[in-house]
């Protein structure tokens, strides 16, 4: 595992909703007694290594989230691979309007919520760059390339996920030799 489960665990990755979308089931390792799914965390650490190899493989990643919880995580994240993160309101046009002030053509684009992120994912589908995005099990992922299955509602969960995900980036991409050289902590990506 890329860390500890205790460590997925206390950040509270692993927790599902009420409702769950049939792809969403292939991630799920119960169903509690009161209807709560809970995903399988060698499943989420696998899809977070495997995100973290394809992510590697772009130079210009587009982070968005119209979540406030995420705004600091993503940003840190932006931060450290060198990306662009979009925080708050996605405009319109940002993808596919080249006369927009805000425009840009990033390599790929990572949402936090395939659900509340639509306009990325729809510009983002229209201009075919690939889509990663956090889903938790009552997302549907028509217009999404790659799943990390994911609780994407708490801080901490999404804290400790771009946390991983930075490092593993920059390891890939030989930025850093060893996780020692990470300099950036969990509290960086909000999580406190």
């Amino acid at each position: 595992m890329l860390v500890d489960k205790t460590e997925y665990l206390t950040a509270g990755v692993h927790i599902g909703m009420k409702s769950c979308t049939p792809y969403m089931k292939q991630f799920v390792y119960k169903v509690r007694d009161d209807g709560l799914s809970v995903f399988n965390l060698q499943k989420v650490d696998n899809r977070i290594k495997i995100a973290a190899d394809f992510l590697s493989k772009f130079d210009k990643i587009m982070i968005v989230s119209k979540k406030e919880n995420a705004s600091k995580a993503i940003r840190e994240f932006a931060d450290a691979v060198d990306g662009k993160a979009v925080p708050g309101r996605f405009l319109p046009g940002t993808l596919t309007n080249p006369s927009y002030k805000g425009f840009y053509e990033p390599d790929v684009i990572f949402v936090v919520d395939p659900l509340i992120d639509d306009q990325s994912v729809r510009e983002a589908k229209k201009k075919r760059i690939p889509v990663v995005a956090l889903c938790d099990t009552f997302n549907i992922v028509r217009d999404v390339d790659l799943v990390i299955p994911a609780y994407n509602n708490g801080k901490k969960s999404l804290a400790l996920i771009f946390w991983i995900l930075a490092r593993e980036i920059l390891k890939n991409k030989k930025k850093i030799k060893k996780y020692s050289d990470f300099k950036k902590t969990l509290k960086d990506f909000g999580s406190d």
